[in-house]
């Protein structure tokens, strides 16, 4: 297997919740910039067409990340004006919690208890999700997930915005510089974050905790990420079932590949 075990800041349970926010913004103003919701629209839609699906119950949702652009866009289709996004996590961001659940025509609600994607029968109802997020399990939880949602015959669609195709010594090669970069890129995105707090400016500008951990954690998980080979491998530990799995890559709008996919369905109604 490819990948491998770096860790991240964020994966810590003591890792504090507000700087664990302030990443999370980070990231949903980078998703914006990538145009990664008209990348998930053309994967997700046809999936919630033929599913007849509703819903789209996102894990490992953070502070929202792709989903709210995500349904704004795929709402655009009258078919899907009343599509629903209900957002889950391991660790329930409280600031998005009071932000989402306080506007009820918004057609998002964050799952205010823990929810834990190694189980999805524990999931609300609707199309699983799990974006830029898969990389952060280790290979057993991974096969766990993969494994629960086959056995409960769940949809799900995991998403990573790049692939793990960099070898490894020139990863490591390139880390210094990598690092600056991604710096860089914090203290010019911060004042496109929403919404920004005084703490999100402090740790950013005056005292950099934010792009220290943002550059880390942003470098840290291209080598965790699944390729394609990767998936395999773990899918071949489960037992045959009515159920398939389908990987590619995304459809950026140069026609280029953007990110890579696994979506799994129930046979009967792939």
């Amino acid at each position: 297997m490819k990948r491998i075990q770096l860790f991240e800041f964020e994966d810590f349970s003591w890792f504090p919740d507000w700087l664990r926010s302030a990443l999370t913004r980070l990231i949903v103003v980078l998703l914006k910039l990538l145009g990664t919701s008209e990348v998930l629209g053309q994967l997700i839609k046809p999936v919630l067409q033929s599913q007849k699906l509703d819903t789209i119950v996102d894990l490992g949702s953070g502070a929202g990340g792709a989903m709210p652009a995500l349904l704004a866009h795929l709402r655009k289709d009258k078919a899907l004006e009343n599509l629903k996004v209900r957002l889950t996590d391991l660790y329930p961001n409280q600031m998005a919690i009071q932000q989402f659940n306080s506007d009820a025509s918004s057609g998002i609600r964050y799952h205010e208890t823990p929810v834990d994607a190694t189980n999805i029968a524990s999931a609300p109802a609707g199309l699983k999700t799990m974006i830029n997020c898969f990389h952060h399990m280790p290979p057993a939880a991974a096969r766990q997930i993969l494994a629960s949602a086959q056995e409960n015959k769940q949809p799900l669609l995991i998403y990573e915005m790049v692939d793990n195709k960099l070898p490894l010594f020139l990863w490591w090669l390139l880390l210094p510089l990598s690092l600056i970069i991604l710096m860089l890129m914090v203290w010019v995105m911060t004042p496109f974050v929403r919404p920004l707090t005084w703490r999100q400016l402090l740790f950013t500008y005056l005292i950099p905790i934010i792009p220290v951990v943002y550059a880390w954690d942003g470098q840290a998980s291209m080598p965790r990420i699944y390729n394609h080979q990767d998936l395999d491998l773990l899918l071949a530990s489960l037992p045959e079932s009515d159920y398939t799995w389908t990987k590619g890559f995304g459809n950026g709008k140069n026609g280029k590949a953007a990110g890579i996919y696994l979506l799994g369905l129930p046979k009967n109604e792939a």
